[in-house]
């Protein structure tokens, strides 16, 4: 079974347009654990505009399930991640006050620095995994890091959906193969939703997990937290 990982950063936004405390990330960690996500996952950026770093310590009592932490590796995210010491790290190449992710690393570039970030996070126990575009250069320099697992960004896949499915899914259905042949474990996220998820299921190999934010949100709004958890899982098992 592929594990549905949820991000939270939405919930935290919408606390932060209004101030005060309300949604609490916090307790909608606890209840989506509660109505069956399998894992939280958390964005903290430089400028707090929606995760707070004080949320993801906060967090690390409550998350009971898998607790993912994404993020640039700047001293500041390494330190915390460290100190929390979550099941899994996510390295993304954003850089500050960028919107959202919107591309995966450059592993050829950056192969020094994400070695050695890696095997930091590693030698404190942490599963690690990095945001990859579905290019198998990229994927096979981001086994050369030591990394565990990498996850896919799918943003191209989800855009192009609706226009072709078997021509916007073919580069990610080869590249999970390729990872898997190499040893590496597979995640995916980015604009993933209702429509588009079980086909991304169906057509890509060894998928452990996927995160789940802006879209959920979405949907809860008409359906609530507990309906919307049962129906992204019910399109994972399809």
């Amino acid at each position: 079974m592929t594990k549905l990982s949820i991000n939270i950063n939405k919930i935290a936004t919408l606390r932060n347009a209004r101030g005060g405390s309300l949604p609490d990330p916090i307790t909608c960690a606890i209840d989506l654990q509660c109505f069956g996500a399998e894992g939280i996952t958390v964005h903290p950026r430089p400028d707090e505009r929606h995760i707070r770093y004080a949320d993801v310590y906060a967090l690390k009592p409550v998350v009971k399930t898998e607790f993912n932490i994404e993020g640039y590796p700047s001293d500041d995210f390494i330190k915390m991640v460290k100190e929390i010491k979550p099941a899994q790290v996510t390295l993304v190449p954003d850089p500050p006050g960028v919107l959202t992710s919107n591309a995966g690393w450059d592993t050829r570039i950056n192969q020094n620095f994400l070695k050695k970030v890696v095997e930091d996070f590693k030698a404190s126990s942490i599963r690690v995994s990095l945001f990859i575009d579905p290019d198998k250069e990229m994927i096979r320099f981001a086994k050369e890091t030591g990394t565990d697992r990498i996850e896919l960004y799918t943003e191209v896949y989800a855009s192009g959906y609706s226009i072709d499915p078997e021509l916007a899914i073919k580069p990610y259905t080869e590249a999970a193969i390729y990872a898997h042949e190499i040893g590496l474990g597979l995640n995916a996220g980015h604009d993933l939703n209702l429509q588009n998820l079980r086909y991304f299921k169906q057509n890509i190999p060894q998928l452990l997990e996927v995160s789940i934010g802006h879209a959920f949100v979405v949907d809860a709004l008409y359906f609530g937290f507990e309906k919307t958890i049962q129906l992204y899982l019910e399109e994972l098992k399809g």
